[in-house]
């Protein structure tokens, strides 16, 4: 299993290039691992709350999918900051699809 890269970039318009992704771990959970200014996650990955809301790059939409219902419900809450690539870091379980995947953390509400 390779390690899969992913470059973040945060609140404070900072890039954090991470190369020790493991397949299977999520998006929010490698952000959390090295400290990323933004992803909260307050809820802890459990998809109920929107703290660790990102935007994915638009090359990356397709690859990383679209939202589920549930997902959905919780982007609702952050509409004033909402784009079309909005995403819950917690949603996106990385994969080998995803190495070089681009994001940058949203803004806090």
């Amino acid at each position: 299993m390779g390690e899969i890269c992913v470059t973040l970039t945060d609140i404070e318009g900072s890039v954090v290039e991470i190369r020790d992704g493991a397949e299977g771990e999520t998006l929010m959970e490698l952000a959390r691992r090295h400290d990323v200014k933004g992803i909260i996650a307050e809820c802890g990955g459990a998809c109920s709350c929107a703290t660790c809301h990102v935007y994915i790059d638009a090359a990356w939409s397709a690859a990383v999918g679209a939202p589920d219902p549930v997902e959905e419900d919780m982007l609702d809450m952050v509409e004033d900051i909402r784009r079309p690539t909005s995403r819950l870091s917690c949603q996106i379980t990385l994969h080998p699809g995803l190495d070089g995947l681009a994001v940058e953390v949203a803004p806090e509400l």
